[in-house]
């Protein structure tokens, strides 16, 4: 892996593609497990998410459907308080088991415009899976409940994440450099 350059920046190599499939791999074991027998909605955050749904899903034996909702809270290298949602639920979530799939939890803002309005639509119970945690920018008390793994509180790409919108093709997760 060498490094890359989007826009203005140098990003220098952080997670290699065979440690996210593995760390996948794991995630979707445990939800396996503990969603066995129930049916379970997967709803992925676009757009970072579309790649960690679509490996997760290579590895889920439930019975499942998937939807995504598209919600934006970054611009350039900074995540902000306010959350936009593009897009959002089109199904009827009451009485369901939901797992909502992120790409990265790092402020939480996302989580909480999500849980928000999940709180209104009577879901059975709500879990969320996420690929990437930075438990040193989260400062929410909403639980994570399926990590794949714990980073830093740096900025990363690759993997469907992005720098203003490039980056997101990347099989592996490359981290800024300062």
């Amino acid at each position: 892996m060498a490094q890359v350059k989007l826009h203005d920046k140098i990003f220098r190599p952080f997670i290699s593609s065979s440690e996210i499939a593995s760390q996948i791999k794991k995630v979707a074991l445990k939800l396996n497990e503990d969603f066995y027998g129930e049916p379970v909605l997967f709803v992925g955050v676009l757009n970072g998410a579309f790649r960690f749904v679509a490996d997760l899903m290579n590895d889920i034996d439930l019975e499942c459907e998937v939807s995504f909702v598209k919600l934006a809270s970054y611009s350039g290298t900074q995540s902000h308080e306010k959350v936009s949602k593009l897009i959002g639920f089109n199904e009827s979530l009451e009485g369901r088991n939901i797992v909502v799939v992120e790409d990265i939890v790092d402020t939480g803002n996302t989580l909480v415009k999500i849980m928000e309005e999940l709180n209104g639509l009577n879901p059975k119970q709500v879990k969320i899976a996420t690929l990437l945690y930075k438990p040193d920018a989260y400062k929410k008390d909403i639980p994570v409940d399926y990590v794949g793994i714990e980073i830093p509180n740096d900025f990363i790409v690759g993997y469907g994440l992005d720098y203003d919108g490039l980056g997101r093709n990347l099989n592996d997760i490359y981290k800024i450099v300062d």
